[in-house]
This record gives C-alpha cells, structure tokens and sequence, in this order.
C-alpha cells in the first residue's frame, strides 16, 4: 500500500467518535478527535464541515467515492491536511467505541499495539488522478441522471399545474421578497455578500433545515424553518420561527415526533420533491414578489452529491417560478446599495464636531483657525 510523505508511515493519535450520519457528528466533534464516518461519495458540504470541526484523521466505513461522478469531497478533505481512510469491508461501528483511544497508523487501527482493522489511506496524487478520469466520464453520469429525472418528471407534473395542496401559514409573504437559505455550496459566503440586501430590503427569511441555523450564526432570525427537520438545532427550532415539516408525499413525517417531543407547534406538508423546492413553491403559491436562494443546488454534480436519483421536482419547481427565482450570486452583482445622503450626512456631521473638539481643546490650533477664518472674511469682503 503506498505510503504518504515519501514512504514515511503517518502516525496519529485521538479519540473515537462515532457517526452514521457526517451532518450531526461535525457539530459535536474537535481537534484530537478520530471522526468514525459511514459516508459513500463524501460530499463537498460534509468535507468542508468536517475541515471546519478542527478533526485531523476521518475513518470512513464506506467507499470515500465509488467513481460514479467526480465528487470534491475527499480532495478537499486531504488538501487540507485531513488524514482520509477508507474501511469498506469492515463494520467500524461494531469494532470500535465511542471515546476510546487508539493509534492510526499508516491504513490500520491499533488498540493497545495490536491491529484491529486495516483500511486504504486516501493521498491526494491518487485522489487527483481519480478525479481527472472522472470528469473525463461524467457524460456518463449525465445520461443515467438526465434519464432517471425524465422518468420522474411523469410521475411529478402536478408541479406545473398547481394541483399541490399547500397549507395556511402565519407568515405572509404576499408582495414581499423572500430569501431562502439552503445548507448547500458557499451558502456561509453568499450569505454575508446579501448583508446589504437584507438590511435594506428586510426579506422573509426561511431557512431549509440546517439554513436556519446559518440564518441565526449570521446575526438574524428566520421567519420560518422548513425541512425534515434532520439538521437543524433545538435552540433554533425553539427560537419562535414557524415551523413547516416536510412529509412523504403518503404523509409520513419523522419530523413530527422530534417537534412534539421539543413541544414546538408545527404544520406538516407533503411533497414529492426536496425540502428547498417545497420552500420556493410555498414561496412563489403564497405571492412572493422575488424569491433569492441561498445556497440552493442548480447544477449536476451538486445533486450526484446529494444522491439525488433525479431532478424532476426541482427542474418543475424552477420552470413553475420562471423569474421571480434568484440566485444569491446574481443578488450580490445586481444589488449594491451604495452611497446614501443620510450616512454621508452622518459621516460630515462627526467629522465637524470631531475637528471642533480637536480646534478647542488645542489654543495653537485655536490660533490658526482664528487666522484662517479672520482670511476667509477678508476675501468675502466681511
């Protein structure tokens, strides 16, 4: 097995922490921490919040990419310093115990110097090369996915003949603009670069899921939360919004337990499609002027990502809302509010009173300015 740093064998030592699911482990994982994962096709979302968690070695109990499309996730994972080895022929869970120490050393797993499992250390030479062939086939991937969304498409028409129940909500959003938030691509960068927008304009803010909880790091409060509810916070869900289950479309809805076990008041709606698409369709049914996503997945290797077999219900729900739809980038290119009177007005004002202050409190600067304004009454003839 080919052995990173020139053949020197990495040694690392840390605690187990166990997580089928990558999305909840990073919130509870850190530096020194050994990230148990079961993950096929790491993401380019759980990558980057695994970097973000400080972990240094991620065992994974599943394929990192099983080569069917040009996945980001484990590139990134490795670029940035983080340790990546797979272990698709073992149950990790089973073997190992939360918050236990062991060593990893080079793709093997020791417990008290004896071996327990032994996986393949993802390198990035190898990573890039994969990658490489990858995008070279992806025309693959694209006939399978374009096939699978056509046979969908059939089976989610409703979209486009608004044949979807949507139920009564709190939150008006007639004649409003609405900014949805979606956990997805850049969604913490996009968010800051529509500072200005938000401020000025005052969206409703809707979060999908974990978005909610990018809406409150970011220093405001969503209106409304609507998901299935597997990402999002109980600080965030008790925090007031509306929240807006996203069910089966034969009604069954595991989010309901979660908000009757938290006490929070809720609706449910079903839908065929994704939690973001049922937010633009509510968005766009209820009459949202203009409706801007943060974050949302437009193009195919983010939805390979999401391991969508299909995109019918999010190719329907964009061809229903035609130009009401917005991307944020295209919002923070089109929208700048510039320069107002009343800052500048502001700005002149502190800065007179700041030179005042300066003038008085100094008697040779008192001097000058006597001398220039006894000047200026000359020249005016006073």
């Amino acid at each position: 097995m080919p052995e990173p740093n020139g053949g020197r064998v990495v040694a690392s030592r840390g605690r187990i922490r166990l997580g089928h699911k990558t999305k909840d482990l990073v919130k509870t994982i850190g530096p020194g921490d050994v990230a148990v994962i079961s993950h096929c096709n790491i993401d380019r979302i759980a990558a980057e919040d695994l970097v973000a968690s400080g972990v240094k070695v991620v065992l994974n109990n599943d394929a990192s990419s099983d080569g069917r499309y040009p996945n980001r996730g484990p590139l990134i994972l490795v670029g940035a310093g983080v340790r990546l080895i797979d272990f698709p022929d073992v149950d990790l869970f089973d073997l190992l115990v939360e918050n236990e120490h062991v060593l990893v050393e080079g793709g093997e797993i020791k417990r008290d110097g004896t071996t327990v499992a032994t996986g393949v250390e993802q390198l990035e030479p190898d990573l890039e090369r994969q990658f490489s062939t990858q995008q070279a086939e992806i025309h693959h991937a694209l006939a399978d996915f374009a096939e699978n969304t056509v046979t969908h498409i059939q089976e989610e028409s409703e979209l486009l003949s608004g044949a979807i129940e949507l139920p009564d909500t709190r939150t008006d959003f007639r004649e409003r603009h609405v900014l949805i938030v979606v956990r997805g691509p850049n969604y913490k960068r996009d968010l800051r670069a529509l500072r200005a927008y938000i401020r000025d304009v005052k969206p409703i803010l809707v979060g999908v899921d974990g978005g909610a909880d990018a809406i409150r790091e970011a220093g405001y409060s969503p209106d409304m939360i609507l998901g299935d509810m597997d990402s999002v916070t109980d600080a965030t869900l008790k925090s007031g919004p509306e929240v807006v289950v996203h069910a089966y479309a034969d009604g069954r809805a595991p989010g309901v337990e979660r908000m009757v076990e938290l006490g929070v008041e809720h609706i449910a709606v079903p839908f065929v499609g994704t939690s973001q698409d049922v937010a633009m369709l509510m968005a766009y049914e209820k009459g949202a002027s203009l409706i801007v996503t943060v974050g949302a997945h437009f193009n195919l290797i983010e939805f390979l990502d999401k391991d969508r077999a299909g995109m019918s219900s999010t190719f329907l729900t964009r061809l229903r809302i035609g130009e009401v739809l917005v991307d944020a980038k295209g919002v923070s290119r089109l929208y700048n509010p510039g320069l107002t009177v009343g800052p500048l007005m502001l700005f002149l004002g502190a800065f007179l009173v700041l030179a005042t202050i300066v003038v008085l409190s100094s008697p040779a600067l008192a001097d000058l300015f006597d001398l220039i304004w006894l000047k200026i009454k000359i020249w005016l003839g006073l």
